[in-house]
């Protein structure tokens, strides 16, 4: 998860040292991102074929050489396809850890191990700007990728040690190789468009229009194979269980709510406060540390308090974080976003935990990792369509806030004159001539103009964000209860 935002900050120095364009310096992360989106829904396939602990051990070595290939890369070539690899392999971390915890622990247990792995889903985004600035700033960009190896390392090793042995699946005799092409078509076609959209002007570039052309019909095309194949790469029956489509849609939203948040914080705080990234790093920090302690506490309440009643707590209290940092202005500084940032750590768990035991949970133990997979991918998505929805907002709203603001800033009316004048003066008595002093004066009131316009249209962003986890809180009727359900014949290792 820290992979997923600590390469973003390093982005200009990667492009300065390689000597690559804005355009081409994208794909860095936006190959990471594709890849590791494709491989998600396939964890549960990849497992039972080959067994659970074997593909996630092969996926812990795979990520780890891909990070020190990314460490080592010469040009943006063998970066980019060292970071396709990175993400690939990555993919089939996140869904097939989730799915090995809920297939080895009792449901008494089920929430404190939810609880322990959902710290580095939530903390990882955060942390992430804060490393990669820092790593960047005191050593070089390829130590992003370097800091991964004695991690990895450990990690394969205790895989190794720990990971309880794997069950006796029969293979499967056929591969679903056509589904598995779909899903690349599919997803690699959005994926594209929602990382590339705002750069080519959505679908005014015909570049794009054809991609998403080929994703629907790709997606229609997968959805077909998959239904009609005995083995399918993918299992869409998984979402006949109502818990699943529910928690999945509801996942989408959180994507977009939690992680669309993460990208228009920095981005606020770097474009209107100035910050640098480390600063803005070490503003979310706390947020982080909010979501751990919130994590501990309901791993340990989770067994008795109904999974629906926390998630419910946990929208209606990023709803209310949000509206709070609606309420920016220009002299917003770091205390005003202090205790919505820790809040929103908190509030962000409640969603979480809650979500992926309710979830998951009502399943039976042999659709575990179907499930888990496809809500891992759903949640993956939703964060691509929040950051590319905000982006695409904030663009927006600031051109029309910015006419609003314009229409009415007469030029002749006393309070513009009066300003004009006092800004003429000043520049005349640090030395400007008066003609220089009179447009120097009107480049401040348009750059004031654009900076309120700029303020006023994250605002809108995080009241749409708001909104969003409140309107689709109905549902939440379809889920689990969570833990205390627990699929019964989730074995015991």
């Amino acid at each position: 998860m820290i992979d997923t935002s600590i390469v973003n900050v390093a982005l200009t120095d990667i492009q300065g040292n390689l000597g690559v364009d804005l355009s081409e310096i994208g794909w860095v992360s936006t190959g990471y991102t594709i890849a590791n989106v494709i491989m998600i829904p396939l964890t549960a396939w990849l497992g039972q074929r080959f067994g659970r602990k074997r593909y996630f051990i092969f996926s812990l070595i795979g990520f780890t050489i891909a990070s020190a290939m990314c460490g080592l890369a010469a040009n943006l070539t063998m970066l980019v396809a060292s970071r396709v690899l990175q993400g690939l392999c990555g993919g089939g971390l996140l869904a097939k850890a989730q799915t090995i915890l809920f297939e080895t622990f009792p449901p008494a247990e089920q929430g404190l191990a939810q609880s322990v792995f959902g710290v580095g889903v939530i903390a990882g985004p955060a942390i992430g700007p804060v490393l990669g600035g820092f790593l960047t700033d005191t050593l070089s960009w390829r130590w992003i990728f370097f800091v991964n190896l004695p991690f990895g390392v450990l990690a394969v090793v205790m895989a190794t040690l720990f990971l309880p042995a794997d069950p006796s699946y029969p293979r499967r005799g056929q591969v679903d190789w056509w589904g598995i092409c779909f899903l690349v078509l599919m997803i690699g076609s959005f994926q594209v468009v929602l990382e590339e959209g705002q750069r080519y002007s959505w679908f005014e570039s015909t570049w794009l229009r054809n991609l998403m052309v080929v994703g629907t019909g790709g997606m229609g095309l997968f959805i077909w194979q998959e239904l009609r194949v005995r083995h399918p790469a993918v299992d869409l029956r998984v979402l006949t269980y109502p818990s699943v489509a529910a928690g999945s849609l509801y996942s989408t939203v959180m994507g977009m709510g939690l992680y669309g948040t993460l990208f228009a914080v920095p981005l606020f705080t770097q474009s209107i406060l100035q910050f640098t990234a480390l600063e803005t790093g070490l503003l979310l920090a706390p947020g982080a540390l909010a979501s751990a302690t919130v994590m501990v506490l309901l791993g340990k309440i989770s067994n008795w308090v109904d999974a629906r009643l926390l998630i419910t707590a946990g929208a209606c209290g990023s709803a209310l974080v949000m509206f709070s940092l609606a309420s920016i202005n220009p002299q917003t500084g770091p205390d005003d976003l202090f205790w919505p940032l820790v809040f929103r750590g908190g509030t962000a768990v409640m969603l979480f935990l809650p979500l992926s035991l309710a979830t998951l949970s009502p399943l039976p133990r042999a659709k575990i990792a179907a499930g888990s997979g496809f809500y891992n991918l759903t949640r993956q998505l939703g964060g691509s369509l929040g950051i590319a929805l905000l982006t695409t907002i904030i663009q927006q709203r600031e051109a029309f806030h910015r006419a609003i603001l314009v229409e009415h800033l007469q030029i002749a009316s006393p309070n513009t004159l009066g300003r004009l004048s006092l800004l003429t003066e000043l520049f005349q008595q640090q030395g400007s001539d008066p003609h220089t002093a009179y447009f120097r004066a009107l480049d401040v009131i348009d750059e004031t103009v654009n900076q309120q316009a700029a303020v006023m249209s994250f605002a809108d962003c995080f009241w749409l964000v708001g909104w969003m986890f409140l309107v689709s809180l109905p549902l939440v009727v379809f889920l689990g209860r969570g833990a205390k359900q627990g699929g019964g014949d989730v074995s015991v290792h």
